[in-house]
This record gives structure tokens, sequence and C-alpha cells, in this order.
């Protein structure tokens, strides 16, 4: 069973097999995709509130009826009643079954030194999350907004971590390097750039580990098998 999986714009990911279809962070907002570039969603994964991760009025459109969304507390807040939403905080675990057979792990992510004019974080702990989907026997980490974490030498074992380099409210090139050698996943997918060249991510990475970078650009997408 092959999973493919498609970096539709800046942090929103398709994730499909041969029976599902699954999003992570879909959003129109600041990108230039539009709703007809969705299809139906058997699973929608939010990462966080903000409006280029969590799109309520996407979310309606594209949800199958009885499909979830799964999302942290505040999150679920923003998306309102768009469907059936459950909230997920890190370290809580769901398994998902019926149309789509898959478990799902939320796990810290946060700032650490990215903060506001007010000394506030961009993203403070507890309020987002990254995710970790197991889906035909593949695991498959999507970050979410966040910082160079501690937490991240815990994480298990990924096939494939998708890791936002494009610092001012993530990780640059540099720290997410240092996660992706940290964690040693056997794909990585650099995103959330805000037009930074992942050449050096790559770079970085490949002679640091046995990690292989996967550098997609938008509507591009990376068969897993």
């Amino acid at each position: 069973m092959t999973i493919t999986i498609k970096l539709m714009a800046h942090a929103s990911f398709q994730i499909k097999t041969e029976t599902q279809n699954i999003y992570i962070d879909p959003s129109t907002q600041h990108t230039g995709l539009k709703e007809k570039d969705f299809q139906p969603a058997d699973l929608i994964l939010v990462t966080h509130e903000h409006g280029d991760h969590c799109d309520p009025k996407l979310l309606k459109k594209i949800r199958k009826m009885g499909s979830s969304i799964i999302a942290p507390p505040k999150a679920k807040e923003a998306i309102g009643k768009a469907g059936v939403v459950w909230d997920l905080g890190p370290g809580q675990f769901m398994d998902i079954s019926g149309s789509t057979t898959a478990k799902v792990r939320a796990v810290d992510a946060y700032n650490v030194k990215r903060f506001r004019p007010n000394g506030d974080p961009f993203h403070p702990k507890g309020h987002g999350v990254g995710f970790i989907l197991t889906i035909e026997g593949k695991k498959i980490y999507h970050a979410g907004d966040t910082d160079l974490l501690p937490e991240m030498e815990f994480f298990p074992e990924f096939d494939v971590a998708l890791l936002p380099c494009g610092d001012t409210y993530t990780m640059d090139l540099e720290e997410a390097a240092e996660a992706a050698i940290m964690m040693n996943p056997e794909i990585a997918i650099p995103m959330h750039l805000k037009g930074a060249d992942p050449t050096a991510f790559k770079n970085k990475v490949e002679s640091g580990s046995s990690t292989k970078v996967v550098i997609l650009s938008e509507g591009q997408e990376y068969t897993l098998e």
C-alpha cells in the first residue's frame, strides 16, 4: 500500500492512500489555494488556531459527512460548528476507525525564542500541537508551528517528518536541520518556508545523518512505499 504526501501550500499537506484522504492544516488563507483545490476529506488534523493553519470555512466545505476534525482546544474554539471536532492536547492519543483507520498522537509545539513585542511567544505552550499520524503502518510527523524543543529528543522514530523552516514564527533552516538530525526520520520534508531556500537544510541534514531530505514545491508530492 502506497501513501502519497502532497504539499498543498505553506504547511498544508494532503496524505492519501488508495482508500483514505487526510489533510493536515488545510487553508486557503495566505496562499494561492482555492476551495476547489481540495477533495472531500476522511480526516482533518489542525495543529493550531492561526488562520494559515485553521480555516473554518474551508473545513466545513471539505469534510465528508461523519468524518472527524482533530484539533487542540484553542483551535477547536476557532473552528466552531464546522463538523465533528475532537480536541486533542499534547500527549493525548486517538484511534480513528470507520472510513479512515489511523492513530493520531498530539505532541508539543511552541516557541521558546520567538516572541511578540510584548514578550509573549507567537505560539504559547499548550495552544498548538504537532501530530504523529500512524497510517498503513507508517508514522508521519507534522511539527506544526514550533521552535526546536527538548521534547523532540524523546519522540518515536518516524518514517517522515514535516518540519517548519521559515524563521520568524518557527524554527529556521539551521534549527530545523538540528531537529531532523536529532530525530533521524527516514525522510524529512521542509515546510512553512516563508521564502527561505531549503537547500541549506538539505545539505546539513544529509551530511549529519542518514535522513533523506525531499524538497517539495507547492503542488508536488512524494510517494512513500
